[in-house]
């Protein structure tokens, strides 16, 4: 019996790795110039940046309920067991589907075995819980402890984001506590964090530089042996602004590990161009 994975779009992880890895990739949908796209299959995320550049507002929705009726059922009929690692359910209704359609398919498939976590994380904060799933279940681990180490994971992953425009948090209802926040002045910069699976503001800074150190400070403050844990790093479409956050945390904290990555078309529908987030866990194992 072997334990299948399977995780969505927006975990922000390249469709490479879902490919070499062997996990189910579960697509987050994109509707834009009325066509329906899946996230990662049929739309990258370059095109979705040229669209929201052109003045295109592409709208999202949650992954199929027909997709989730026939991989659980086939999971069922293969007689393995599965682990859904899904993205935030504050964020999306995924999650919430995923486990109706489940408890659908074990009344026909009572010996059905699929888990479903809820991570309460996004883009590569959520990335980073499926990949260490992956790197535990390559060292044999039961079910049981691969659980755990995704839990644990999703309970300490600390997100960090600053996007170039909140106009499109706020109008695709993804922010929390904005009110204070909208009608921002020249030069102010957000920060946010996600905070029990929501998205909301923490303050707000002059200028890129000022920033990017803040971002630095808050790091020092919130997370744990940073040299030795990997950094996760996501960007809407500026590689740049990317590398030169990670050459900023290496020469602060020596860090030797990071995973880099574009934000993918789902949560830049919703985030915007230029958008940065940095992921960190804020406690060690014991």
């Amino acid at each position: 019996m072997t334990v299948k994975i399977f995780a969505d779009s927006a975990s922000d992880l390249p469709l490479s790795y879902f490919q070499e890895q062997d996990i189910q990739l579960i697509p987050l949908q994109v509707h834009l110039n009325n066509k329906n796209y899946l996230d990662l299959e049929t739309i990258t995320p370059n095109e979705i940046y040229e669209e929201i550049r052109a003045g295109k507002m592409p709208k999202t929705s949650q992954a199929s309920p027909q997709l989730f009726q026939e991989l659980f059922t086939n999971l069922a009929k293969q007689g393995n067991k599965g682990l859904y690692i899904a993205f935030s359910s504050e964020l999306s209704g995924t999650y919430q589907t995923a486990v109706m359609i489940r408890d659908q398919v074990k009344e026909e498939y009572p010996e059905l075995d699929l888990t479903i976590i809820d991570t309460k994380c996004a883009s590569i904060g959520y990335g980073l819980c499926v990949q260490a799933a992956v790197e535990k279940l390559k060292t044999g681990a039961t079910l049981a402890k691969i659980i755990a180490e995704v839990e644990f994971h999703c309970e300490h992953m600390e997100h960090l984001f600053t996007v170039e425009d909140l106009d499109f948090l706020a109008r695709g209802g993804r922010l929390s506590k904005a009110s204070a926040f909208l009608g921002g002045l020249l030069n102010i910069k957000p920060l946010l964090h996600v905070e029990d699976g929501k998205l909301v503001p923490i303050e707000k800074i002059r200028g890129k530089k000022k920033l990017l150190k803040r971002i630095l400070d808050v790091m020092e403050e919130r997370g744990v042996n940073l040299e030795n844990q990997t950094i996760g790093i996501s960007h809407g479409d500026d590689e740049e602004l990317a590398q030169e956050m990670k050459n900023m945390i290496k020469e602060r904290f020596g860090t030797k590990k990071f995973y880099i990555n574009i934000i993918g078309a789902v949560i830049a529908s919703h985030a915007g161009p230029s958008t940065l987030a940095i992921f960190f866990l804020n406690s060690e194992r014991a």
